[in-house]
């Protein structure tokens, strides 16, 4: 392992990239929205070749091999400044390990207990990163999240610590700005590739099958700030080369927007969900016949949550904070209607 100063400076993997997948690999999804979609992308990305955790270890050596041959590692790297360790694939392999910069293992970015480790996701490289050994012990089984108050910082500005998100309040793990994207496109893949499992599995970032609002939300941010890289396209490519399928979000992004967000989906007949809004200066009102169990939320234009409520009423009163547009979004077991609000 190389632990002296690095004299090849990588370039930053946030340069704008288009993946180019084989003609004619998603024809059944184009046209498609919604649940439609979704369905039609799981159905080309199913039935992956499975890998043997030992598989993994020489997987990594052309998933995430960097330009200069080392390990790529999302919790060590510096986008365009000198890393504080480098990896040298199979020696450098964890081991035991006491501290940061030591060894790397097998992270799974969607934990395993999440999944119960169930195969195939627990063999999944779409999922499955070389990361430092020491940095995958601090974050654990943690959701991603955005820090307020830090509990810990690794060597790369990779931080654990107190949400700070709208929604969520508990522990998370940030990466450093340069792989919030990835995370968040490993995310969308893992939840349609694995659409008909997901409602069994556990995690502050899962709600009823789906990501969570707050979850949502983060990972859309993310998946805006962060475009797709070189380096995703250069991995989407050499897993599909193992494993025969693909990461639809780094080859679309605009499917991501199709699937999740605030105007994604829009699934139901208005006569059978009327909401009656009305919007007063500095609230909005909601009127219905019924009251259903429901999740109210307005979100900002960056698809922040910046009210999350429940609604069992026939009545609503919301608070609308100034500084712009918002979108108001109404789920009930039916469905889900979203409404734009002007300041």
């Amino acid at each position: 392992m190389c632990r002296a100063a690095v004299l090849l400076t990588l370039i930053g993997p946030c340069a704008v990239a288009i993946a180019q997948p084989p003609p004619g690999y998603y024809d059944a999804a184009q046209g498609l929205s919604g649940s439609a979609l979704r369905n039609a992308l799981a159905d080309i990305i199913d039935g992956h070749t499975v890998l043997s955790n030992a598989d993994l270890w020489n997987a990594f050596e052309t998933t995430d091999d960097r330009p200069d041959g080392f390990v790529w590692d999302i919790y060590s790297d510096v986008p365009g400044g000198t890393p504080p360790y480098l990896y040298s694939f199979g020696t450098d392999q964890c081991g035991t390990y006491n501290s940061e910069g030591d060894c790397y293992n097998r992270e799974h970015t969607m934990p395993q207990s999440w999944f119960g480790s169930g195969a195939p996701m627990d063999t999944d490289l779409h999922h499955i990163l070389p990361t430092d050994g020491w940095v995958n012990q601090q974050r654990g089984n943690l959701p991603y999240g955005e820090v307020g108050a830090t509990d810990w910082t690794g060597q790369n500005g990779t931080r654990v610590g107190e949400s700070n998100w709208p929604g969520y309040t508990g522990t998370v793990c940030e990466p450093i700005d340069a792989y919030k994207g990835d995370a968040a496109r490993i995310y969308f893949y893992m939840m349609t590739r694995y659409v008909g499992q997901v409602g069994g599995w556990s995690s502050p970032m899962l709600q009823a099958g789906d990501l969570s609002p707050w979850a949502e939300s983060l990972l859309l941010s993310w998946h805006t700030a962060d475009p797709v890289s070189t380096k995703e396209v250069d991995r989407n490519n050499a897993i599909y080369a193992l494993q025969g399928n693909r990461n639809p979000f780094i080859d679309n992004p605009a499917w991501a927007s199709s699937l999740w967000g605030p105007v994604a989906s829009i699934e139901l007949d208005p006569d059978e969900f009327y909401v009656s809004v009305i919007q007063r200066v500095g609230s909005v009102h909601l009127k219905r016949s019924g009251a259903e169990g429901s999740q109210v939320r307005l979100l900002d234009a960056a698809g922040r949550t910046v009210v999350d409520q429940a609604w069992s009423t026939s009545e609503a009163h919301l608070p609308l904070p100034g500084g712009g547009p918002l979108l108001l979004e109404v789920r009930s077991p039916r469905g889900r209607r979203v409404w734009r609000l002007m300041p």
